[in-house]
C-alpha cells in the first residue's frame, strides 16, 4: 500500500452562473488528497493519513475517499473544521489559492496522533501545505523521519506563497526532507520559488547529494524532466486542452508511484538501480494521467480504464 500523508481540504473553484454572475463550486481537493484519489482510481493499493472533520465538508471528503477506493481508517476525525480553499483561475488555466484554514482538522493533527504502521504499508506520500502549517508540519516530518529507512518516501513540496510566513523555515525542512526521501516531485513554479534562476540540473544534484533518489520537475505543456545520480531523462508535453491545473501536478505524481509499483521498483533497493529505461517509461504514464486531469474541470483523475 501507498499511504498518503497530508491534507485533506474543498476547493472552492469559479463558476459563471447562468446570469453571468460569479459562483464557487465545492469540490474535493488538496495536494494529499488528490494524489491518494489519482493512485486509487489508477488502480494503486491506497490509504490516506490526515485530520478529517466531522462537519459535511468531511463526510463529503470521505466518500470521495471511499468512491476511490482509498483506505481512511488511519485518519483521526475531529470536530473542527474542514479547511477551505477558494481558487481563482488565470487565462492559461492556472490555479490561485487563498486558504481558511486556522484551527482546522488537518492542520492541527499533531504528534500524538501518529499511527503505528503495518508492513504492507511500502511508501508514504507527503509534502504540500501539510509540511508548512504547525504543528502538522512536524507530525509529518517526524513520521517521515520514523519511517523512512524502511519505506520509500514521496515528497511533493507543492509551494503556495499565500500561507508560507517564514521562508527560511520552509526552506530548512525542504533540505531535510531531501535528505529523507527517495523521489522528489515538483513544479518548474516551485522551482523558481525554493531556488530563483537556478537550473533545474543545479537543484537535482543538491538534493541527489543529500540523499534523494529522483528529482522530477515538470513544465506544464513544455513536459517534464527527471534526474538521478546517474540519467537524466527528459520527456514532451502531451498537446491537450486544458480546462484547468487543479491537480496535474498530484496527478502526475500519483501516476509515478503506480508505474513504479506495476514494475516492482516501489522498494529501496530498486531505486538504487533504476535506469533510463523504466525512468522513461514512469514520466510518460504520468504525463498521460495528468493530461487527462487538466482536460476536465477541477481535481478529476482518470480511472485506470482511461489510460491503460
Amino acid at each position: 500500500m501507498i499511504l498518503c500523508c497530508g491534507e485533506a481540504l474543498i476547493d472552492f473553484v469559479p463558476r459563471e452562473t447562468r446570469a453571468g454572475a460569479l459562483a464557487f463550486q465545492p469540490m474535493n481537493g488538496g495536494s494529499i488528497y488528490n494524489t491518494a484519489i489519482a493512485l486509487g482510481r489508477l488502480g494503486a493499493a491506497t490509504g490516506f493519513f490526515g485530520g478529517l472533520s466531522s462537519d459535511f465538508f468531511g463526510d463529503q471528503l470521505r466518500e470521495g475517499l471511499a468512491a476511490s477506493h482509498v483506505d481512511y481508517s488511519l485518519s483521526p476525525e475531529s470536530a473542527r473544521s474542514t479547511v477551505l480553499a477558494f481558487v481563482k483561475l488565470a487565462s492559461d488555466g492556472q490555479a490561485r489559492y487563498s486558504f481558511i484554514d486556522e484551527g482546522s482538522a488537518a492542520r492541527m493533527l499533531d504528534e500524538a496522533q501518529l499511527p503505528v504502521l503495518d508492513d504492507h504499508i511500502r511508501a508514504l506520500h507527503t509534502g504540500s501545505i501539510s509540511l508548512v502549517l504547525e504543528p502538522c508540519a512536524t507530525a509529518f516530518e517526524a513520521l517521515v523521519r520514523r519511517e523512512a529507512a524502511r519505506r520509500v518516501v514521496s515528497y511533493d513540496p507543492n509551494i503556495r506563497p499565500t500561507l508560507i510566513k517564514d521562508r527560511a523555515a520552509l526552506l530548512a525542512r525542504l533540505a531535510r526532507m531531501a535528505a529523507l526521501a527517495d523521489l522528489i516531485k515538483l513544479s518548474d513554479e516551485d522551482l523558481e520559488w525554493i531556488a530563483p534562476g537556478a537550473a533545474a540540473e543545479a537543484v537535482a544534484a543538491a538534493w541527489l547529494k543529500a540523499g534523494a533518489k529522483v528529482v522530477t520537475v515538470t513544465r506544464g505543456a513544455e513536459g517534464a524532466a527527471a534526474f538521478t545520480a546517474r540519467e537524466r531523462v527528459e520527456i514532451a508535453g502531451i498537446n491537450v486542452t486544458v480546462a484547468d491545473t487543479i491537480g496535474a501536478g498530484d496527478t502526475f505524481t500519483a501516476g509515478m508511484l503506480t508505474a513504479l509499483s506495476r514494475r516492482a521498483l516501489l522498494t529501496k533497493p530498486a531505486w538504487a538501480a533504476l535506469g533510463a529505461a523504466d525512468l522513461r517509461a514512469v514520466l510518460e504514464f504520468a504525463a498521460r494521467a495528468a493530461a487527462i486531469t487538466v482536460s476536465r474541470p477541477g481535481a478529476d483523475p482518470p480511472w485506470s480504464h482511461e489510460i491503460d
